[in-house]
Parts: C-alpha cells; structure tokens; sequence
C-alpha cells in the first residue's frame, strides 16, 4: 500500500495517536474530514485576529495570555497536521519518479 493511498485525518484518537483512512479519497469520511480541516483553518485565522486584538491591548492580563498562548498551541498542531496530511497526499516531483525509475 502506498503512502499516497493512506490519509492522515484532522483528528486523533482518544489517546493522542494518529488516525488515518485508507482508500480513494472520494467518501463520507474523506467529506467530513474536508469539513473538519476547513473548520480548523477558519479557527485558526479567527484565533491569530484575536491574537491581534490582545497583543494591541495593554490591559491584557497574564492568565489571558497563558490562555491564548494555550489555543495557539492547539491550533497550531491543527494546522501543522493538516499541512502533513496534504504534503503526503501530493504526487511525487517528476525528477523523483524518474530516479525510481532507474
């Protein structure tokens, strides 16, 4: 089975480990992890204008900074599992293949 055939999905199982689907990419799951990434990413963009927002403001208190250090982190994750999902997915540079080839 090739790597490309394997999918790592936008969430973990209970105890922290990866998830994956095997198969085409066309199915329910495939759909609903679409979804779910495209949820994570908008979190994301959402979470960095807050970011913002506090960083501007000098009120901002130490636990509210801990919190939002804290959300960073698990959105980052988020998105850094979603970029390693599709890296894998994308095809092999041709100057690859051809050295396989060999």
């Amino acid at each position: 089975m090739s790597v490309n055939s394997m999918r790592l999905l936008p969430w973990a199982t209970s105890d922290g480990r990866p998830c994956y689907l095997i198969g085409g990419g066309t199915g329910y799951v495939s759909r609903v992890a679409d979804n779910m990434e495209g949820v994570q990413l908008a979190m994301a963009e959402d979470l960095l204008d807050h970011a913002a927002d506090l960083f501007a403001d000098d009120r901002a208190t130490a636990p509210q900074m801990r919190f939002l250090a804290g959300r960073l982190a698990e959105s980052l994750r988020d998105v850094h599992r979603i970029a390693e999902s599709r890296g894998a997915r994308l095809p092999a540079p041709e100057h690859t293949r051809a050295a396989d080839r060999e």
